[in-house]
């Protein structure tokens, strides 16, 4: 610990966010950078617990403890504070494959789990992380390393997010031959597809990509397991396959007039606006415009904003998003105690643009949708809400009961559903034959990653359901240790 007293001496600091005005009129990432010496009081502030509960990575309930990928926070913080960033990084690479993505994206539960947010605010740990990778990409620190020998073994990774992306580059390290199979036009996932650029440039994924290419992985795009390859020949081809195909099966509202034309899923909303950024003609479907419309978005979370901020760079009309829940209170509840991630209320980027274009916060809270009606065209043109709110039940159980006479009616012409997944979509996983448990995800064994088929390995949210990316990361690099095991134990036995 550099400094006894620095969570005393300084205050949390955070980088500033580019003017709102300015950035809705690109799509270039709206997060700012400290100065080296403010970020070197920030990790000056963390305390080095005896038991640094900011990497604990455990899920406790719904929430997360800590980082999932035990990073060494308390270590590289104190590199920092010193000024040794290079040796800072060389810790923060040891548990994390891409913090450029985790310092971007990732929600900081272990800032949450922040031994100094118990009475203070937390160290700002997501920002150093950042800073760190950022400044090893600069200064020419992160530079490809291939393995120095190769093991003859091959393996298959299908699906290029965070966890086959993590998997694959685990893999690559141990020297066996890796290729990653693709469906989209580009890697990444929905790190390219499904986070919007104003929060993850592309560049910054197609940095990594190149980097994870001259260390010796292919990427093939394009290809889809059961369409464009069978399970028979990946099999004949690999010595092993992992599936890292995410949990992309959209939750559905089933409610009048859910068929009507402008309504889309978030997902797919948020994908086709990046496509058409990224290079138009590769946009097969036709363009999803919120241009001069009354936009509505069914959900009230990242997914959501994520929808909202697109929509004003698009220049909406208007903007609202529905939440079922009530607003979150402004500190911790007594049912989200430290060391939880802290609900609380929170001006998330997209909010804070909307402020500024249309001069309001577009959330709604306690709100249920009831019906869509559409025009004689058979296009949405409003939607009907009622107010709920919760109450306990004869059994003790919280639920939502409307309010009498709290009726509304939205006018919408582009209605966008983010209400979440239910579970992976089942093709590639019903191709391998594969077991599912009872959420349709692919069903391990207690702490493994191997699937009832022998050589098939499963990570991510195609495992585990819908999470963080940092839990993807985690996921991948644990499946691509089991696998490394699975292949030398079976060439030990030749």
């Amino acid at each position: 610990m550099g400094k006894a007293a620095g969570f005393i001496e300084y205050k949390r600091e955070v980088p500033g966010e580019r003017d709102p005005g300015a950035r809705l009129s690109d799509w270039k990432e709206y997060q700012q950078s400290l100065p080296e010496g403010t970020l070197q009081k920030q990790g000056a502030r963390c305390m080095d617990c005896g038991t640094p509960f900011c990497h604990t990575g455990v899920q406790w309930s719904h929430s997360t403890i800590g980082c999932p990928l035990y990073n060494l926070i308390p270590e590289w913080n104190d590199l920092v504070y010193q000024g040794r960033w290079q040796e800072a990084l060389n810790r923060l690479v040891k548990t994390n494959n891409f913090p450029e993505f985790t310092g971007r994206v990732c929600p900081a539960p272990c800032e949450g789990s922040c031994t100094a947010a118990i009475s203070d605010s937390a160290v700002a740990i997501k920002s150093i992380e950042k800073a760190i990778v950022d400044k090893g990409f600069k200064e020419g620190w992160i530079i490809p390393k291939p393995p120095r020998f190769r093991t003859g073994k091959t393996i298959a990774v299908i699906g290029s997010g965070p966890a086959g992306l993590a998997c694959a580059d685990e893999l690559n390290k141990k020297g066996h031959s890796v290729t990653v199979f693709e469906r989209s036009d580009r890697v990444g996932g929905l790190l390219t597809y499904g986070i919007p650029n104003m929060k993850l440039e592309k560049e910054v994924v197609d940095r990594r990509v190149r980097l994870l290419e001259a260390e010796g992985i292919q990427f093939v795009t394009n290809k889809e397991v059961g369409k464009d390859m069978s399970v028979k020949q990946l099999q004949e081809q690999y010595h092993a396959i992992v599936l890292c195909t995410g949990a992309q099966k959209h939750r559905d509202l089933s409610i009048e007039g859910r068929g009507l034309a402008g309504i889309h899923f978030a997902m797919d909303y948020l994908t086709n606006a990046t496509k058409k950024l990224l290079n138009e003609r590769s946009l097969k479907e036709k363009a999803i415009s919120a241009t001069g419309k009354d936009v509505i978005v069914i959900g009230g979370g990242d997914t959501g904003a994520d929808c909202v901020a697109t929509a004003l760079r698009q220049r909406c009309k208007s903007v609202v998003q529905f939440g079922k829940h009530p607003q979150p209170p402004a500190t911790r509840s007594a049912g989200n105690p430290w060391p939880e991630y802290p609900h609380i209320f929170s001006l998330d980027y997209a909010y804070a643009e909307s402020n500024t274009q249309l001069g309001k916060d577009p959330r709604e809270y306690s709100i249920l949708t009831k019906k869509l009606i559409g025009d004689k065209q058979g296009r949405v043109k409003e939607l009907h809400t009622v107010q709920v709110k919760k109450v306990t039940d004869g059994k003790g159980q919280l639920i939502l009961r409307e309010v009498p006479g709290s009726e509304k009616v939205w006018p919408a012409q582009l209605v966008f559903i983010a209400v979440g997944f239910s579970g992976p979509e089942e093709d590639v996983i019903q191709a391998f034959q594969l077991t599912q448990d009872k959420r349709s995800t692919v069903q391990t064994p207690a702490g493994r990653y191997s699937t009832n088929v022998k050589g098939v390995f499963a990570a991510g949210d195609v495992r585990r359901g819908q999470s963080l990316v940092v839990w993807a990361i985690q996921e991948g690099r644990s499946a691509a240790w089991e696998c490394d095991r699975y292949l030398m134990e079976k060439a030990a036995q030749l």
